[in-house]
């Protein structure tokens, strides 16, 4: 999956319309950033190939030359970076090879990381809230700014993020997304209501990263 295509041109003007609604009633910002994955996890990636050659390996010797540790040996670091290369283009084996513990360390840091780039701690009343997702991982993050966090758990934040992967992994990530944003904006809206003089300080596009 591409952050660039995966929401349709529709699901992008349906999630921004979201957006603006949510923001007509309160004096929170809120903005969507999705990414092709949060890191390259290399860690993955030479695991699975040293597993997968190995194996390989091992078939091969079993098969061919009757259990000869020597050619074991041998065509396993044939083998080995072969197949590393080779998951670098099956993402769901390096996946698959990657703890959860790690992607979802990742995908967190990452999303502090696009908070403070995307200027969401530089709104006018620190009211800004990110939705996060990370594709590789299929995981989300909703992260708040220190005004929401004085009213707000990140636990409770971090409820719609469950249900928003859901969403990604039942194909309906749009549809979840866009209820999700106005359950935190009714949320947002009781305790930031909006102000006279309220102004839109970040766009409503989707913000899209690799």
């Amino acid at each position: 999956m591409k952050a660039e295509t995966f929401f349709s041109t529709a699901e992008q003007e349906s999630i921004s319309r979201a957006i603006a609604e949510v923001e007509c009633k309160t004096s929170g910002e809120v903005a969507v950033m999705v990414v092709d994955q949060s890191d390259t996890y290399p860690e993955g990636q030479i695991l699975a190939g040293c597993f997968c050659g190995a194996l390989l390996a091992l078939v091969a010797t079993e098969l061919l030359w009757k259990n000869s540790l020597w050619f074991f040996v041998v065509i396993s670091f044939v083998l080995m970076p072969l197949c590393g290369w080779l998951v670098h283009y099956l993402p769901q084996v390096k996946r698959f090879f990657t703890p959860d513990v790690r992607l979802e360390v990742q995908v967190r840091q990452r999303a502090l990381t696009a908070f403070y780039e995307k200027g969401l701690d530089k709104t006018r009343g620190r009211s800004g809230v990110l939705f996060f997702i990370s594709l590789f991982e299929r995981k989300v993050m909703v992260l708040a700014d220190k005004g929401i966090y004085e009213k707000i758990q990140q636990e409770a934040l971090q409820a719609y993020a469950r249900d928003i992967a859901l969403g990604v992994k039942a194909g309906r990530a749009a549809e979840i997304l866009c209820h999700q944003i106005k359950g935190v904006g009714q949320v947002l809206a009781s305790q930031f209501p909006v102000k006279p003089d309220d102004i839109n300080e970040l766009s409503d596009q989707i913000i899209i990263g690799q």
